[in-house]
C-alpha cells in the first residue's frame, strides 16, 4: 500500500509539473488575445481582478510560489520515502499544490489552444463553449459592477473538465466567439456553442 500511494502522488507531481512547463512553454508563443489594455481590462478569471498579462514578468511572483510550494513537497515526499517508518506527511499538503494553479492569473489564446491557469488546452481537447450572460441569477453577479448584467461567462469544455472565464466588453466577446468558431471548428467539425 505505501509504494501505491508514493508512485500516485509522485505520479500527480509529475502531470502538475509536466502541465506547468506546458504553459510557461505555450507563454513564449506568440498571444492572440488579449493583446491590448482594453482586452486585459475587459477579461477576468476571477470578477474581482483582471487577468495579467501571460509573460514571464508579470507572473514572477505565481511562478516562485509554485516553484516554492513544489520545492517543499519534493523535500518532504523525500525525506518520507528516507525514513524507515511511513508517515505520509507530504499528503497533508499536497491540496495546497493541487490548487496552486489559481495563482496564475491568465487567461490566453495561443495559436494551439487557450491558457487558462496552470493548464493548456489545445484545440482538438475543446468539445464545446457557451456564453452565459451574467444576471441576478448568476454566481458571479454582485462581486463587481463591471461584471454584472453586461459581463458574460465563456465556458469551455473539455473531455470531463471545463475551464472559464469573464468578458467584460461587446467587442471582445465577438472577437473570441470568432476565434473560438475558427479554430475549433478547424480542429472538429462537430463543435457545439450554445449561447444561453
Amino acid at each position: 500500500m505505501e509504494i501505491l500511494i508514493n508512485l500516485v502522488f509522485l505520479a500527480f507531481i509529475i502531470y502538475y509539473n509536466y502541465k506547468l512547463i506546458q504553459v510557461l512553454w505555450k507563454m513564449k508563443k506568440q498571444i492572440i488575445l488579449p493583446t491590448t489594455s482594453e482586452e486585459l481590462k475587459s477579461l477576468r478569471r476571477y470578477p474581482q481582478k483582471t487577468v495579467d498579462f501571460p509573460s514571464y514578468s508579470t507572473q514572477k511572483t505565481a511562478l516562485i510560489m509554485y516553484a516554492f510550494i513544489l520545492l517543499f513537497l519534493s523535500i518532504i515526499f523525500i525525506v518520507d520515502l528516507l525514513s524507515n517508518e511511513f508517515q505520509s506527511i507530504y499528503l497533508v499538503f499536497f491540496p495546497a499544490y493541487i490548487y496552486s494553479h489559481q495563482l496564475f492569473n491568465i487567461f490566453a489564446v495561443v495559436d494551439e489552444g487557450v491558457i487558462s491557469g496552470s493548464r493548456f488546452i489545445p484545440w482538438e481537447k475543446m468539445k464545446s463553449f457557451q456564453l452565459i450572460p451574467i444576471d441576478i441569477n448568476h454566481k458571479y453577479y454582485g462581486f463587481e459592477k463591471e461584471v454584472n448584467n453586461n459581463g458574460f461567462e465563456l465556458k469551455i469544455k473539455t473531455g470531463i473538465s471545463s475551464i472559464s472565464c469573464i468578458i467584460t466588453s461587446e467587442e471582445l466577446k465577438i472577437n473570441l466567439v470568432q476565434i473560438l468558431n475558427k479554430k475549433i471548428h478547424h480542429q472538429s467539425g462537430d463543435l457545439k456553442w450554445r449561447n444561453e
